[in-house]
């Protein structure tokens, strides 16, 4: 069960933090701050109509150095919400009148987000009857229809037939190709006609000249150049040869859209960006200014970017393609290692705009072990999977998996602390051999990773101090 922003969701925090520890291991206190926040949103669309505008979701700032699970936690929570989400990243964005990014093209790309997200919903809902009219479509290629003999006026001053004229033998020829065509019918849905290439018309690519406007941002004026301009040449169409498999694939998907309201989809789209949408900010302590007087150059620029998201977080009014969208209720969260600057080096009216801060605390080597192995997606398991494609089995015990776990600490600790990247770095040296001669190697398909292997692969290595900064 997902929380919507039509609020009908039931997730309570403790289900949301039972959710989260699928996926991600420890840091209790940030998923209770973002489980809160979330149900808070329901709390809020079941609240009194006169008091739902007045409350604003509580931003939060989450501070831990990289690898401990800041954007993994604010990722599974939209997908528990069913919620747009977009992740970026602060450095990517200057101040209005340099060059780069602006900040308001982050609520642009989460309404396009929007978009998508409900159009695959909504076509989701039409697939079965877009198969049907595909179907259709794919016999009327392979037995034309009989042509109808009562016709409309041409407008060519040839005037309509006022009666039909269907002869006896025109009717037994009309019934005998409805029956080669339900015959038809019954082979496509066997698939017995499925390498049968057909003839379909298909959009045409059109002409790349919207491209001259290129970075000069018609899209940062909430312009969509393609409506404006798209339709200069027509709608081309071409004829494409394809297998009937693939072609009722394409026509499934034309039918589809045909079959989808568009001005619903963007309606529903805002009103979910608006109401559900999260925002998570990466490395916002980098955009900190590191003193507190005397501020200047690349100083000014970063205050200048804190300054520029300030309305953005605040609340304010976003045009976009698809129309206004407000972000007064739009849940940011944003993130940091803040190693040299602090929370307190943001902007006041920043600093007051995130009023839950919550610390997420270094991985040891019993996370590192919980990690490898509890997760849904653990990486153990994601190597398994990996390898079963070449019918090998692989799998590891249980000193093993404490012994990558150990050494992923100690080399975080001596070298530089990348929290549970690490793991990627010691499994990708650990099974590189067995990786590159799983597709060609015939000794066995059942392979088994003991602590012994784990040391002699990767003992000296994590000893080496030299070698662990280039090598793990």
């Amino acid at each position: 069960m997902t929380v919507t922003a039509n609020g009908r969701g039931e997730l309570t925090p403790r289900q949301i933090v039972a959710e989260l520890d699928k996926y991600v291991v420890g840091q209790r206190e940030a998923k209770k701050s973002v489980a809160i926040a979330l149900r808070n949103r329901w709390r809020r669309l079941n609240a009194d109509a006169e008091m739902r505008d007045e409350i604003v979701p509580n931003n939060i700032i989450m501070i831990g150095p990289t690898g401990v699970g800041k954007t993994e936690i604010a990722r599974r929570l939209s997908k528990l919400a069913g919620a747009p989400f977009i992740k970026v990243e602060a450095t990517k964005f200057t101040e209005v009148g340099y060059v780069g990014r602006d900040v308001e093209s982050i609520v642009r790309d989460l309404s396009d987000i929007a978009v998508n997200m409900v159009r695959e919903e909504h076509t989701e809902g039409v697939q079965a009857r877009a198969a049907e009219l595909a179907e259709e479509r794919i016999l009327d290629i392979l037995i034309p229809p009989a042509q109808d003999t009562l016709r409309p006026a041409t407008g060519f001053g040839i005037p309509a037939q006022s009666e039909p004229t269907t002869s006896p033998d025109e009717t037994s020829e009309n019934n005998l190709r409805e029956r080669t065509r339900e015959k038809f019918r019954e082979k496509l849905r066997r698939g017995d006609l499925d390498a049968r290439e057909i003839e379909i018309e298909v959009a045409g690519d059109s002409p790349s000249m919207l491209q001259v406007f290129g970075p000069m941002g018609m899209e940062e004026m909430g312009i969509n150049l393609q409506d404006m301009f798209g339709n200069l040449g027509g709608n081309k169409r071409k004829k494409r040869r394809l297998s009937v498999a693939d072609a009722r694939t394409v026509l499934t998907q034309q039918e589809a859209q045909k079959l989808i309201d568009m001005e619903k989809v963007t309606k529903e789209a805002i009103q979910r960006v608006q109401q559900a949408g999260i925002v998570f900010i990466d490395e916002i302590d980098k955009v900190a200014a590191r003193t507190a007087t005397g501020r200047s150059g690349p100083d000014v620029s970063r205050e200048g970017v804190q300054r520029d998201l300030l309305p953005i977080v605040e609340g304010s009014a976003v045009t976009t393609k698809h129309g206004l969208v407000r972000t007064d209720h739009i849940l940011f969260i944003a993130s940091g290692a803040f190693h040299i600057a602090k929370p307190s080096d943001l902007i006041p009216e920043l600093q007051g705009r995130f009023p839950i801060r919550v610390e997420l605390d270094n991985l040891g080597e019993e996370d590192f072990y919980q990690i490898l192995k509890t997760p849904k997606n653990a990486l153990l398991k994601q190597y398994q999977a990996l390898l079963a494609s070449e019918d090998v089995t692989i799998t590891f015990t249980d000193d093993a998996v404490r012994a990558i776990a150990r050494i992923a600490t100690e080399v975080n600790e001596d070298v530089e602390n990348i929290g549970a990247r690490r793991l990627h770095t010691i499994l990708t040296t650990l099974l590189e051999e067995l990786l590159f001669d799983a597709p060609d190697t015939t000794e066995s398909d059942q392979i088994q990773i003991d602590a012994a292997l784990v040391e002699s692969r990767l003992g000296e290595l994590a000893r080496n101090r030299d070698l662990s900064q280039y090598i793990l």
